[in-house]
């Protein structure tokens, strides 16, 4: 592992131990170059996943981008951040589980709608409403109406169609 502070390869670990779900390892690191002392998190990774953009270009799965969208959507929230920690890597098994290598953007945002749906619903509105590009009042509308719809137990707007 590479030292932050003066790029030495030489580093060490010192402390290892389990996050609470046991879902991350965080490692106590420290540079022999500069003694520099930092943390780092390691994580099972099931596949290597590829981006299809809308415009079809290839980019490799970024899942910092992706924690920092459902933090977006979730700011001011009353959501424990386990908790959105814990949907992040639901979302991120779900998505290296499918067995593709290659996975289009639209169903990572479809996947990711369907957990913030389950967490929030005002976090859930605020993803759609970038996402689909909401650009008029009505369009908010009708994903209130989808989140309304499934709380009387009818069937979802989008499922209905």
């Amino acid at each position: 592992m590479r030292c932050p502070s003066c790029g030495s390869l030489d580093t060490q670990v010192k402390d290892s131990r389990p996050t609470e779900d046991s879902a991350v390892i965080r490692r106590r690191r420290v540079c022999l170059t500069c003694n520099f002392r930092f943390t780092t998190f390691e994580r099972v990774q099931l596949r290597e996943l590829t981006v299809i953009k809308r415009n079809s270009r290839r980019v490799p799965f970024d899942r910092d981008k992706l924690m920092r969208s459902v933090q977006i959507a979730l700011r001011k929230r009353p959501v424990d951040p386990e908790r959105i920690e814990q949907t992040v890597s639901k979302i991120v098994r779900e998505l290296e589980s499918q067995g593709e290598s290659e996975i289009s953007s639209e169903a990572i945002g479809e996947i990711v709608m369907e957990h913030l749906r389950e967490l929030d619903d005002v976090a859930y509105v605020r993803f759609a409403s970038v996402y689909r590009n909401f650009r008029e009042a009505k369009d908010f509308r009708a994903a209130l109406d989808e989140l309304s719809g499934e709380d009387d137990g009818r069937p979802a707007a989008s499922a209905r169609k």
